[in-house]
């Protein structure tokens, strides 16, 4: 067995332990509540196509709240000005709306909470380690920095919004309305990709809205802390399941803050369900270490 299969038979194991401290369903709760939420937004934009329930009118890159609120992805809007377009002003505000949100509530918390697409490069990572594929190519992190420069470049040239010509989410949402095959295409190369290529290989290295929400979030309020950090048996669940592990290393093994501060981390919670002694809350950029404050609660949800 080469060494990455040895340390996801690890993890499973470590799982397996996490069930059995806590409970089935208190291992899976950020799981099943990331689920509810990707499946809950996906439906409401899918209701009024395929059952004429108009609640919410539009797509994820900007949408009309039952006639009232105007909601727009400041990514899209970024593009539009790059591109040369004038913007009307409810599209604006539902932009910085939406901006603000994410400054307090993490950016990638898009990926992990709110994109679809999220679900797909999850199945695959989850089918990697039950088949065992276990070899992965080299990619830069960093390279998604640099489709995302790509992609402004791009809507600057052409005068469009070049992205939503691609974008997996947006190809997902119309191909789930009208069955488009060009969007089924898509979203299979991105499974494709994470599965036999590298592990979370569109989420974590290639992906240009994430990011950009990785760069909105990088001084939110709400934080994941590995504030029980002394009560970790090094098992190595959370980094394994975690999809930018090297997020965790500062604030599990440093001296300084207990909190994940990186603008990487997606708040998903999987290092809370992976982890069989309770070392991870969901917690603030201002929480302390538990050994200098025994006393003190810092955590909005386990």
């Amino acid at each position: 067995m080469t060494g990455r299969g040895i340390v996801l038979g690890l993890v499973s194991a470590n799982r397996r332990l996490s069930v059995e401290a806590r409970g089935l369903l208190r291992s899976h709760k950020w799981w099943l509540l990331r689920r509810a939420s990707q499946v809950s937004l996906l439906g409401l934009f899918t209701l009024g196509p395929l059952f004429g329930i108009w609640l919410v009118r539009g797509n994820f890159a900007a949408s009309d709240i039952y006639g009232m609120v105007t909601l727009a992805d400041p990514y899209i809007l970024l593009q539009g000005l790059v591109g040369g377009t004038s913007p009307a002003w409810p599209v604006v505000t539902g932009a910085i709306i939406i901006a603000l949100a994410y400054l307090v509530l993490g950016g990638r918390v898009y990926c992990g909470w709110v994109c679809p697409v999220n679900v797909v490069t999850d199945t695959a990572y989850w089918l990697r380690e039950k088949v065992g594929l276990t070899r992965d190519r080299k990619l830069d992190r960093r390279a998604r920095f640099a489709i995302l420069a790509a992609t402004l470049l791009a809507s600057f040239i052409t005068g469009t919004v070049a992205w939503e010509f691609v974008n997996p989410v947006s190809l997902l949402q119309r191909a789930f309305i009208s069955g488009i095959g060009f969007g089924w295409a898509i979203i299979a190369a991105v499974f494709l990709l994470d599965l036999f290529v590298a592990r979370r290989a569109w989420c974590s290295h290639l992906c240009p809205v994430g990011a950009f929400y990785g760069l909105i979030g990088r001084g939110s309020l709400v934080r994941v802390s590995a504030a029980n950090r002394t009560a970790c048996t090094d098992c190595g669940a959370c980094f394994a399941i975690c999809p930018e592990p090297h997020v965790i290393v500062p604030a599990l093994k440093g001296k300084d803050s207990p909190v994940i501060l990186s603008g990487d981390c997606q708040n998903c919670g999987n290092c809370i369900d992976s982890c069989p002694v309770d070392v991870f809350q969901m917690s603030h950029r201002f929480a302390e270490d538990v050994r200098k404050h025994p006393d003190r609660r810092t955590h909005v949800g386990s």
